[in-house]
């Protein structure tokens, strides 16, 4: 059993694992063909201009220097592309990113009072967006480049109405119940279209409150 089913509880059931939207690694793509582009070209320059040892130390060189800034824009933001990942469950959400030092955000159903999404033109074109995600008691939290945004929105909705209403159920049937108001049908749910003059610089981080 794999991840992320090793880092569920006892009978708590995987809705949906993603790693955020795959346009976090144009960028690192488009960095990879130019610096290799790049590359080519000053080890033919240096093969074609250059002699003996001049020629072998200059080729090293820049083979060095292509290797250096491939690992640093292209490989290192692929890694931290597949260690970050973004989990529903039946009981909460989970957020887990990092390579070498990990952290993560776990927020139960019970808790969410409030469930958003914002996404602009381009961001619909390529099905993805922000989903906004408000604690009974905590500032709300945005997470970026959730993929397919609209999807896990209405599944969060649905898990957040059925907790809401098992838990109601349950009060009725111990005679205590109480309306909590904790959750709305019409508080849950709102798009937000275009970027809200607040926001945060654009990118996928764990918990960034708005």
């Amino acid at each position: 059993m794999g991840y992320p089913q090793d880092a569920l509880a006892d009978e708590e059931e995987l809705l949906l694992h993603h790693h955020p939207h795959w346009k976090m690694l144009v960028l690192p793509a488009a960095t990879f063909i130019v610096v290799t582009a790049l590359a080519g070209f000053g080890i033919g320059v240096a093969s074609a201009r250059m002699d003996g040892t001049a020629s072998t130390t200059a080729v090293i060189v820049v083979a060095v220097v292509w290797a250096a800034l491939v690992a640093w824009r292209c490989v290192a933001p692929l890694i931290s592309w597949k260690c970050t990942h973004f989990i529903v469950t039946d009981r909460r959400v989970l957020i887990r990113q990092g390579v070498i030092t990990h952290s993560g955000i776990d927020i139960p159903m019970s808790r969410i009072s409030n469930v958003q999404f914002r996404h602009g033109l381009v961001d619909r074109m390529l099905g993805t967006g922000t989903l906004i995600i408000a604690s009974a008691s905590d500032d709300p939290l945005e997470f970026d480049d959730i993929p397919r945004v609209q999807r896990v929105h209405s599944l969060l909705y649905q898990q957040v109405f059925d907790s809401l209403e098992f838990r109601r159920s349950g009060e009725y049937r111990s005679g205590e119940y109480r309306s909590s108001g904790d959750i709305d049908g019409d508080e849950l749910g709102h798009e937000v279209d275009g970027p809200s003059p607040d926001s945060a610089r654009p990118g996928w981080r764990a918990g960034r409150r708005r």
